[in-house]
């Protein structure tokens, strides 16, 4: 059996540090060592000023630190991304690539792979090895089918998402990277980034990185204990949770098609932050879901979650068979009021 030679790649953020997901994939680059026998292990960096960034994962155990860096290379940019990560496989002999998925390298590798003849997975869910075979995990249709997989061919480059692994967070070392010296024509420096333009943060719902995934259900735009429907103070109560605690918004299904069915429905929701079997399946450590009656296609969605809560005045509704670790009979309506208030 061939050594295998495992390479974890990493980029820097703006202030030369590493994002939430890269530290995360480090965390699964060290187990995927670990489960190895016999594979070295070495780690790239790529950015503008990349010390911060080896010093933050100097302790990872990496035999070889290789680095990338410099004024053309701080931005993310095919071209010089491309060339940059070419140099530091082709200098660490690298046969199994593991990087964070991040919007940079998603755009990058897959042409890293076909310069260097080798094969990529995008979107991994995990890893581990069987009879010394290293076997990946992905998500297809939506994630409602997972999949095993293997190859023979090398190098296999893969891509990890956020929320696989916990962030790696050790002790730094002295270390020293190997700085490669790669040179950009003009040809490959006519892309560049003047600024950024992000709507205001109270505008976007659907917030990957958020620690609480805040879900509303149909009931929420139903008549309340008065008799009466209050859609707009419900639409209030939830943009005010989301904005006080920084939660994630999601939907159940029958919410979000209310506005295809002619019904009232929430300006600010839409199919995108529906979770379940037809929606995302997103990853954050906690879940409340409120007037969602916890159906088995819309709990699909809630595979990832760490911990699952729920409210719904049905004691016997489906969060409370088994599908929820907490479940709080209460009238979600004037629950979440209070929430809003305390908060």
């Amino acid at each position: 059996m061939t050594m295998e030679t495992i390479l974890y790649l990493a980029h820097t953020e703006d202030d030369g540090s590493l994002s939430r997901v890269a530290l995360e994939t480090l965390t699964g680059a060290m187990g995927l060592h670990a489960q190895l026998p016999g594979a070295r292990f070495v780690a790239g960096f790529v950015g503008g000023d990349v010390s911060a960034a080896v010093a933050a994962a100097s302790g990872c155990g990496a035999a070889s630190f290789y680095a990338v860096s410099g004024p053309d290379f701080a931005m993310s940019r095919y071209a010089s991304d491309a060339a940059a990560l070419e140099a530091i496989c082709r200098a660490s002999g690298a046969t199994i690539v593991v990087a964070p998925a991040t919007s940079r390298f998603n755009r990058a590798i897959p042409g890293v792979a076909q310069r260097l003849g080798g094969r990529i997975d995008t979107h991994v869910g995990g890893c581990s090895v069987e009879g010394g075979a290293l076997r990946i995990q992905r998500g297809y249709y939506r994630q409602r089918m997972i999949a095993t997989l293997t190859r023979a061919a090398r190098p296999w480059f893969l891509t990890f998402d956020s929320g696989v692994y916990p962030q790696w967070d050790g002790a730094p070392v002295a270390v020293q990277a190997e700085s490669l010296t790669v040179t950009l024509g003009d040809e490959l420096k006519k892309t560049k980034v003047v600024g950024y333009k992000a709507p205001f943060a109270s505008a976007q719902t659907i917030r990957p990185d958020a620690t609480l995934l805040f879900v509303a259900g149909v009931g929420w735009t139903k008549k309340q204990a008065d008799g009466q429907v209050h859609l707009e103070e419900a639409a209030q109560i939830i943009l005010n949770v989301l904005d006080k605690s920084n939660a994630s918004l999601g939907s159940s299904k029958s919410l979000v098609d209310q506005s295809s069915e002619g019904h009232n429905v929430f300006s600010f929701m839409s199919h995108l932050n529906q979770v379940g079997q037809t929606g995302s399946t997103p990853r954050h450590p906690k879940g409340l879901a409120a007037c969602c009656h916890g159906e088995e296609p819309h709990v699909v969605g809630w595979r990832f979650i760490g911990e699952r809560r729920a409210i719904n005045l049905d004691p016997n509704c489906g969060w409370a068979q088994g599908k929820a670790d907490v479940v709080y009979v209460a009238d979600a309506f004037a629950l979440i009021a209070k929430v809003s208030e305390l908060l």
